[in-house]
């Protein structure tokens, strides 16, 4: 499986000079700026920055946009535990309860949790692409549009757990979400939800709904106070208490690695990636602890669960791109294009006949752990300071952000606009106890399913038999139903057990 003589080569490329080096820590630098910045993009920092991968050699422009990759990765998280803003889609699940530990005064805490987790997910992710590069490139040329729907469906199940204080209002926000992500032309050609406009043609722009449900929302509801922090002595930034929050991260290493093993499968499935991993990782852990009522309140755990299985995930969506020439996602898209300015073909051809410049791309992505630990604990004292701000500067500042971000994305005002109308639809939710973070997993997760659910269908011809002849779309499944009704399961044929071994009294 490892081939040694093609390592060797690898440490010897990457040792030989230090120039592919010198721009790791720029890159990093980039990608913790990106996705620290609300409504900026990790692919969006790669894009702009890909003209200058021309003036580089393969090699070089490979570790120079993998380590934007790898900080963004962390980045993002660093918005979503200070504002409630998810720096990405990936980074969703971290601010459940990242952002009520911020303002619990736990901030210090919560983002060495988050730098931790982010920093062992990457190390694991790029060490299991190693040892598993090509069964891992197999096992996605065997999943087709009905396996990827079950493993989005499965990724739905965390709305029934984001209930909020009521089962049927976090339900109902849900569906609602649910709608709200079919709006637009589906895949074969049908308009919903349109209302007439040509500006809801391609649907609602996740992005920025997300930034005004997410964080538009609650600045408004914290227009009254003047921190996010009220304490002032919980204001500071300490080093220490980061350290603290390593030490939390590593008091959970089943759930650690548990969102390691998710994020770096469920990555390697193109279109789903990191979007669902995080969250996939997240109501897994929240469904196997024994306190589940304690997440979405400031639950450690809730970080670390997101944060390792979001960074995983860059390794995964990696070995499609390497061992398929299949980008998972935005990021990797990018780096498809790097291939192609640089006369490169990603596949199975490239894998045998390059081995050491693969091997050379994971050995530097381990080294770039270290590169993110040390520019982590430099930067996080910088951007903690947010909370020093008081909201009087800090609402207006986000929301220009987040209006200028949402235009960069959509490149016209739909994007001001749906953050401006998702940000009053937000708030009403909080207003009347609907769970927001319902509602964002079903924008999200509801063309994706809708899509690859259209897909089986047009492949099947409408015939059910079909998933019997799927045996992957099976496991999934059976995983799925494990996962939700195991535990109940298991209690049941524990009580059956006991009541068939009880002696019986006779009267």
């Amino acid at each position: 499986m490892i081939d040694f003589a093609a390592s060797a080569d690898a440490l010897s490329l990457l040792s030989s000079s230090l120039t592919p080096w010198l721009i790791v820590i720029p890159g990093i630098i980039i990608g913790l700026i990106f996705g620290a910045t609300p409504g900026l993009q990790i692919s969006m920092a790669m894009a702009i920055f890909l003209p200058m991968t021309l003036y580089m050699d393969f090699m070089q422009a490979m570790l120079f946009l993998t380590a934007i990759f790898t900080g963004g990765s962390f980045g993002s998280g660093i918005p979503a535990i200070l504002m409630n803003i998810p720096g990405t889609s990936s980074a969703i699940a971290t601010a459940f309860d990242g952002y009520p530990m911020a303002r619990k005064g736990l901030h210090n805490q919560a983002l060495g949790i988050a730098l931790v987790s982010s920093v062992f997910g990457v190390l694991i992710g790029y060490l299991i692409l190693f040892m598993l590069i090509q069964p891992i490139s197999l096992m996605v040329l065997k999943l087709g549009p009905s396996e990827m729907f079950m493993v989005i469906l499965w990724g739905m199940t965390l709305i029934a757990s984001l209930r909020g204080e009521h089962v049927l209002k976090g339900l109902i926000a849900g569906l609602v979400g649910l709608l709200i992500g079919t709006i637009g032309f589906n895949e074969i050609g049908l308009a919903r939800g349109t209302l007439g406009s040509f500006y809801l043609f391609d649907g609602i722009p996740v992005i920025p709904a997300m930034m005004g449900m997410f964080a538009a929302s609650e600045l408004f509801r914290l227009a009254n106070k003047q921190y996010i922090v009220e304490n002032d002595a919980s204001r500071k930034v300490d080093l220490r208490k980061i350290a603290t929050g390593f030490k939390t991260a590593f008091a959970s290493p089943l759930v650690m690695l548990r969102g390691c093993l998710i994020g770096v499968f469920v990555g390697a499935v193109p279109g789903v990636g990191s979007s669902v991993s995080n969250i996939l990782s997240y109501v897994e852990t929240k469904r196997r602890d024994p306190d589940p009522d304690s997440f979405g309140k400031g639950n450690p755990k809730g970080i670390v669960a997101s944060e390792s299985a979001n960074s995983t995930s860059e390794a995964g969506s990696m070995a499609t791109l390497l061992a398929l020439g299949i980008p998972g996602g935005g990021a990797t898209a990018v780096m498809l294009a790097a291939f192609a300015m640089h006369n490169i073909t990603g596949g199975p051809q490239f894998i045998r006949a390059q081995t050491d410049i693969v091997y050379a791309i994971i050995f530097a992505n381990f080294a770039q752990v270290f590169f993110l630990m040390i520019l982590g604990i430099l930067l996080i004292p910088l951007l903690a300071n947010i909370i020093k701000v008081p909201m009087r500067y800090l609402i207006p500042s986000v929301l220009v952000l987040a209006v200028f971000g949402s235009f960069g994305l959509t490149g016209n005002f739909v994007g001001p606009f749906t953050v401006l109308a998702f940000a009053i639809i937000g708030w009403l939710m909080r207003r009347y106890g609907y769970s927001v973070p319902a509602a964002v997993i079903g924008i999200l997760l509801g063309a994706m399913a809708e899509k690859t659910l259209l897909h089986s269908y047009q492949i099947s011809g409408g015939d059910i038999s079909y998933v019997l002849e799927r045996p992957v779309t099976l496991l999934i499944l059976a995983l799925l139903l494990i996962s939700l009704f195991g535990k109940q399961a298991m209690t049941l044929i524990k009580a059956l057990l006991q009541r068939k071994t009880s002696p019986r009294t006779v009267d």
